[in-house]
């Protein structure tokens, strides 16, 4: 079963760069990332998501490429590839993998102008090596699904980190 970690830091800045940390993390076999999304809202209030995937694109390439198979079939590739990748491309960005983007719009707006939060959906990890790594950034926990115990092992490392 996954684990939600909700981390506001003060700015993009931090929490992309603990974003980047976890990816290296993931390809040093120390976590499993479902998910990693930083959610942004800006000084004039509005939120944007920043997600790992862009499923837009993927669904256009893979439209443009199936379109443009189809379209060898009737003689007609060019218009086949501009039918599929626009096909792919308004389904990829309907599709929603991962963190709920409704909720992490909801949880967003609590944050001041100016802020970010890192979504981070967790199959599997290393948690003692992980949750180090993570406290070193400081910020702040907003919500998480992981034991009491590693919530206030990661709660507390956050908070030190932060008053340093």
């Amino acid at each position: 079963m996954a684990s939600l970690v909700v981390i506001g830091y003060d700015d993009e800045l931090k929490a992309e760069e603990v974003r980047l940390a976890l990816l290296k993390m993931q390809k040093e076999y120390l976590v499993d990332l479902a998910d990693a999304v930083v959610a942004v809202r800006d000084d004039k209030g509005k939120v944007k998501l920043r997600q790992m995937y862009d499923l837009t694109a993927a669904g256009a390439i893979s439209g443009g490429f199936w379109g443009t198979l189809v379209g060898m079939i009737f003689l007609n590739p060019l218009f086949g590839l501009a039918v599929g990748a626009g096909a792919g491309a308004l389904s990829g960005s309907l599709t929603d993998v991962g963190i709920n983007d409704g909720f992490m719009k909801q949880l967003a707006e609590t944050l001041k102008p100016g802020s970010a939060a890192l979504f981070v959906l967790i199959r599997h990890m290393t948690a003692d090596k992980v949750l180090a790594e993570v406290e070193k950034f400081g910020g702040t926990l907003l919500q998480t699904s992981l034991s009491h115990e590693s919530e206030e092992k990661l709660r507390a490392g956050l908070a030190a980190a932060s008053a340093q």
